[in-house]
């Protein structure tokens, strides 16, 4: 049987490694515009610096647990799901050894092998390890890279804070005549470069990504500034 190349062994942690940064750009993007279209909807109601900052901080530290604890739930659920597979591919290999073999055998030959070759590939496969061959080609699952609930917990927490700390401190930073002309630029360059990014880590065109990027982060400063001033104008 043909051992894979270097390229193919890598191919898998490539993939997972592309994986975690599109996550981190998306992440990072959530907190540029959760947090830009909080502290500019509070800009539009008062020029306060505390006010903003109160808000700027809650909304920074509210969205990055909220991220957390939503990206541990979720990559929880899937680690249970996984393991719970692997679980029922383990019994199944102990109760029914040739069963499992033959299934192995057509999974190859549906990939493309002769059944000759398909035969003798999952006999070798099997004997070396029988449940992270059945894990690869029947589950898709790699079991000795299952995906740590917490790593990728963390992993959104500094992305959605890394995020959000810019137009917190666009906006408490520069004097107030300033404040909101410098927070909405910095936030469209940021999210400029972060569309362009995850179109390039998705093989998408980039223009139409950076424009969907941007302009949603402009329209969401505008309505949120509009409603600020609205409630300002009316005394609230």
């Amino acid at each position: 049987m043909t051992e894979p190349t270097h390229d193919q062994a890598h191919g898998g942690a490539l993939g997972t490694r592309l994986n975690w940064l599109r996550a981190a750009v998306l992440g990072a993007n959530d907190g540029i515009v959760s947090t830009a279209g909080l502290v500019v909807g509070v800009a539009g109601a008062t020029d306060d610096r505390s006010a903003l900052l109160t808000a700027g901080l809650a909304g920074l530290l509210a969205g990055s647990m909220s991220m957390a604890a939503g990206e541990y739930v979720s990559v929880s659920t899937q680690r249970d799901s996984e393991k719970a597979a692997l679980d029922i591919e383990k019994r199944e290999l102990r109760e029914q050894p040739e069963e499992e073999l033959k299934e192995l055998t057509g999974l190859l030959e549906d990939r493309g092998l002769t059944r000759e070759v398909a035969r003798e590939a999952a006999v070798q496969l099997t004997e070396r390890d029988a449940l992270k061959a059945h894990a690869r080609v029947e589950l898709g699952i790699d079991p000795e890279a299952l995906t740590n609930p917490w790593h990728a917990a963390g992993a959104s927490f500094v992305a959605f804070t890394v995020g959000a700390l810019l137009p917190l401190l666009a906006i408490v930073l520069p004097g107030t005549d300033w404040r909101l002309p410098v927070t909405v630029v910095s936030v469209v360059v940021a999210l400029v470069l972060t569309g362009w990014s995850s179109a390039l880590l998705g093989r998408a065109e980039p223009g139409r990504a950076v424009l969907r990027n941007a302009g949603g982060g402009v329209l969401a400063m505008g309505v949120t500034y509009a409603a600020g001033s609205l409630l300002d104008a009316a005394g609230v």
